[in-house]
């Protein structure tokens, strides 16, 4: 019997055993009730209140606009809905980078109005006294490493990291750094696979990979992208596993076409 089978919730743990195992950890994110819903009784280990909701939720063209409260808002709608999955939370740009003391202040919101069972940060050394703050106050860290969104303005692309061996060596030491501070488990975005591999291995806590190869612990990606609610997105990593763009725009123009022509409501469709 599976790790994830014999839990009765999924906590920073049983991630650690599933690891242990070999058990591959699946991760999606979620931003509202009714979804969220659906993708924990599916059998999901952590759904990510990703701030990827300024995008797919609100159009943005980046996640920086998006603010704590709204991010909170999500977190909320999505805790509603979980019986089994572990929910983790971005912190968003702007609530704790060069900030230790808003760092923690902005985590401590998050845990304390949404109900959410840990955060997600961005980046390495440059956030060592948030992250050793934050754990400080008893809430578990996810680490983000490799293509960072929150910073895609300094490097002014969404291109593959890591690739030169420099910044390759950096990532596998801030991942230790990470582990040892504390983190639960650590998010390899947009890296070279042999290098998502190897820092696998390097670590005693999982990796959760997006386009990060198979060799990670785990996989995440974007609900909207891998369900085709969102069609203008293309990456190399992304598999999309339904086209519910289309399938919804076909329902919808047979909706309109039956209040048309009077067949929508019949009579056993009214009181």
């Amino acid at each position: 019997m599976s790790i994830h089978s014999q839990a009765k919730k999924i906590t920073t743990h049983v991630l650690r055993e599933m690891k242990e195992k070999g058990e591959k950890i699946a991760m999606l994110t979620a931003y509202d009730f009714s979804m969220a819903g659906i993708l924990d009784r599916a059998g999901i280990d952590i759904l990510l209140v990703g701030d990827s909701a300024s995008n797919v939720m609100a159009g943005h063209e980046t996640t920086l606009p998006v603010t704590l409260d709204q991010m909170i808002y999500h977190a909320q709608s999505v805790v509603r809905a979980v019986e089994k999955a572990l929910v983790v939370v971005d912190l968003p740009f702007g609530s704790y980078q060069g900030n230790s003391t808003k760092a923690l202040a902005s985590a401590i919101a998050i845990m304390k109005e949404s109900g959410a069972h840990a955060v997600k940060m961005e980046g390495g050394a440059e956030i060592k006294e948030s992250v050793i703050r934050i754990l400080s106050a008893g809430i578990p860290v996810m680490g983000h490493l490799g293509l960072t969104p929150q910073s895609i303005y300094k490097f002014g692309t969404y291109a593959v990291r890591a690739k030169e061996e420099e910044e390759a060596e950096k990532l596998k030491a801030e991942a230790l750094l990470l582990e040892n501070l504390g983190c639960f488990c650590i998010v390899l975005e947009k890296i070279p696979a042999k290098l998502g591999e190897e820092v696998s291995k390097s670590l005693k806590i999982p990796t959760i990979g997006i386009g990060a190869g198979s060799g990670t612990d785990g996989q995440v990606l974007v609900m909207h992208d891998m369900l085709g609610i969102s069609t203008d997105f293309h990456p190399r990593f992304l598999r999309r596993y339904h086209n519910l763009s289309e399938e919804i725009d076909k329902a919808v123009k047979q909706y309109i076409i039956d209040v048309r022509s009077g067949d929508f409501p019949n009579e056993k469709e009214q009181y």
